[in-house]
């Protein structure tokens, strides 16, 4: 599993994210030829090496026209990321992290997430830093993305509605959650941009976790002076998880509710996973009064929580979400298929240390076959299960 660690010493913006995979070894011409498909019209591209405080880091910049920044609703940004055919992983990174953004200015301005238009993020410098850190993380294979206590900086920061506190409000909204530090940065070190980025991918925040370093890369900022020299590390290898197999970082919400239909659970279960939760279910328990009540929970990874966390409040009649993170350890999988008399199956076998140690069959390949030939939905199975042992033996 590759791993991607930004440490914020210093802060972070869009581009200083973009900047520091580049330095790491994300190809330039291929990140470039990415962004060309995005429907922007014409706009420069450049990076080059720069000094901050004796350090050398790479410099990501983006030069748009005047004429390139329009206020833009959410729906606008979600079609240009659809119109860019990426990778459908860098795809979802980008998408989510608008979504977050989105949410967080939503709740700044008290309205529906469908009227916020995007000022300074909204811009096409920023929806490229945004986009173009998906993709140099998809070109450099990243798997799992960690990141350090964000450093916020002090004092005020000029935007569209005049000054404001540092950090700005829906930045505040974002870092909800989030481990943060004050530090000696006059001004605003951590942008919108890379609060959007650094509190929606990363599965993990704390200090630089176990892993064999392959890559270090150092971003530059625009601020050439300071206490801190303005750059954004990220440090880039192979993290074994502990033990054997493969694990994440997920988030399991859940709700009390003893005034919630039958119906009303099975729709909100299907939403959640339709939304993208990896898992959704409701659980009997007995409420005060001895009322007799569901408790249901789902599931997500970080990026998808607060998403979940809409549904359950949409849907029910909950009036308050439970949180908390997990460490999940999984079986690493593997597809095998198998012939039997009822056509080809697909097993489903999870390994640890490269010991197969569980195997089962599709179960909506044994559903068809066993509709394809009248038989029950068990003799498939065993058929399958016989299939595999005889290929093992």
């Amino acid at each position: 599993m590759t791993l991607a660690y930004f440490d914020c010493f210093a802060g972070a913006a869009g581009d200083m994210i973009v900047g520091a995979l580049l330095d790491a070894g994300c190809d330039f011409a291929a990140l470039e030829a990415a962004l060309r498909k995005l429907p922007v019209g014409e706009v420069g591209l450049s990076a080059e090496t720069a000094q901050r405080g004796g350090l050398a880091g790479t410099k990501f910049t983006v030069t748009p026209s005047a004429a390139q920044q329009p206020h833009r609703h959410l729906g606008d940004i979600l079609s240009m990321i659809d119109a860019a055919a990426l990778s459908d992983r860098a795809a979802e990174r980008a998408r989510a992290t608008f979504q977050r953004l989105g949410e967080a200015e939503a709740k700044v301005h008290n309205i529906a997430i469908e009227k916020v238009h995007f000022h300074e993020v909204g811009a096409i410098d920023s929806i490229i830093d945004i986009v173009g850190a998906c993709v140099a993380m998809e070109l450099l294979g990243i798997d799992e993305v960690a990141c350090s206590p964000l450093r916020l900086g002090s004092g005020t920061v000029e935007c569209e509605h005049g000054t404001l506190p540092v950090p700005a409000p829906a930045t505040a909204n974002l870092l909800t959650g989030v481990p943060t530090l004050a530090g000696d940065v006059p001004g605003e070190a951590t942008t919108p941009t890379a609060a959007a980025l650094l509190t929606t991918l990363p599965e993990s925040f704390g200090a630089l976790p176990e892993m064999n370093v392959r890559a270090v890369g150092y971003g530059a900022g625009t601020r050439e002076t300071g206490p801190t020299p303005n750059l954004l590390r990220v440090w880039i290898g192979d993290r074994a998880p502990e033990g054997e197999g493969d694990a994440d970082a997920v988030v399991e919400l859940s709700a009390n509710l003893d005034d919630c239909t039958g119906e009303v659970l099975g729709a909100t279960i299907e939403r959640l996973l339709t939304a993208g939760c990896l898992d959704a279910w409701a659980t009997p328990a007995v409420m005060k009064r001895s009322r007799p009540a569901w408790v249901l929970s789902a599931l997500a990874h970080p990026a998808e929580a607060d998403r979940a966390e809409e549904i359950l409040f949409a849907e029910t009649t909950t009036f308050g979400v439970r949180r908390r993170r997990l460490t999940r350890r999984k079986l690493n999988r593997e597809w095998k298929t198998v012939e039997t008399r009822y056509g080809p199956i697909r097993m489903k076998t999870g390994l640890r240390g490269g010991r197969r140690v569980s195997a089962s069959p599709e179960f909506a390949d044994c559903d068809g076959a066993a509709k394809a030939h009248g038989v029950g939905i068990r003799d498939v199975i065993a058929a399958a299960q016989s299939a595999f042992a005889r290929e093992r033996a």
